[in-house]
């Protein structure tokens, strides 16, 4: 199989990119949905709406904001303009998201934790969607550079490149299967699920973005990496309490 991967169907060149985004919201939001029936929601299916729409709201602005400031380069023509509304990460989406699911709560004055029930129908869309990435080799911005490494990969330019949407794809499944393991031990407190997943994924893109031909940097740093570094602050509390309550547990 060639990358990038263009299948013609009907005689119609098929953008697998895009037919796995979508793919990957609607598989997401299935099993969200397979898993709200086998569990018990502590918040009623109303309020459980709002949060929806705000981390709906949040993840399209979020990433919309965070994908323009990948290449904030100012131009007013129709072109540059439609550019921006398709500029989009899934790394400003969540942390869009998060902010929005937080106002939300805030508004409907909704106390309880209400990520959990999203951890695991997030990492199988953000799987599907990077496979999607993957398939489309250097299409899409989500090829490294060039390497000598044997994980490299000509994804479509004749160039050995590193195939991070096929690392990230790897550390996701490893993900899977830890917090899958935290779960079924029920040591952990409501919502820290969660907290966990954003910390770890953002601390591997934190990582993974060196590996990126990325063009606009400052200090060092790409825009996402900074908006990883922001996460691991907006989370600090969480990271400070596991890394006291791993160190009490070591001593006794």
């Amino acid at each position: 199989m060639d990358i990038p991967f263009e299948p013609i169907v009907f005689g119609v060149k098929v953008n697998i990119h895009l037919v796995l985004e979508y793919a990957a919201f609607f598989i997401g939001f299935r099993y969200y949905i397979y898993l709200k029936k086998n569990a018990q929601d502590v918040i009623s299916s109303s309020n459980r709406l709002s949060i929806i729409i705000g981390a709906v709201f949040g993840a399209f602005f979020g990433s919309r904001i965070v994908g323009f400031f990948e290449n904030p380069i100012l131009s007013f023509g129709p072109e540059y303009l439609l550019s921006i509304l398709n500029a989009k990460t899934i790394m400003g989406g969540l942390f869009g998201g998060l902010l929005g699911v937080e106002l939300a709560k805030k508004i409907i004055k909704e106390k309880h934790s209400s990520g959990d029930l999203f951890t695991f129908p997030i990492i199988l869309g953000i799987i599907v969607g990077r496979l999607g990435c993957f398939l489309s080799g250097i299409n899409e911005f989500t090829y490294g550079k060039e390497t000598d490494s044997f994980l490299g990969m000509d994804l479509g330019d004749g160039i050995t490149r590193h195939p991070i949407a096929l690392y990230e794809i790897i550390f996701l499944i490893t993900l899977w299967f830890f917090l899958k393991h935290l779960q079924k031990k029920s040591i952990y407190k409501s919502g820290l699920l969660f907290q966990y997943f954003m910390i770890l994924y953002f601390v591997f893109r934190l990582f993974l973005e060196f590996l990126k031909p990325n063009i606009f940097l400052i200090l060092g740093l790409s825009s996402i990496q900074y908006l990883c570094i922001l996460c691991l602050i907006y989370y600090w509390k969480t990271i400070r309490d596991t890394f006291y309550a791993n160190k009490k547990l070591h001593v006794l």
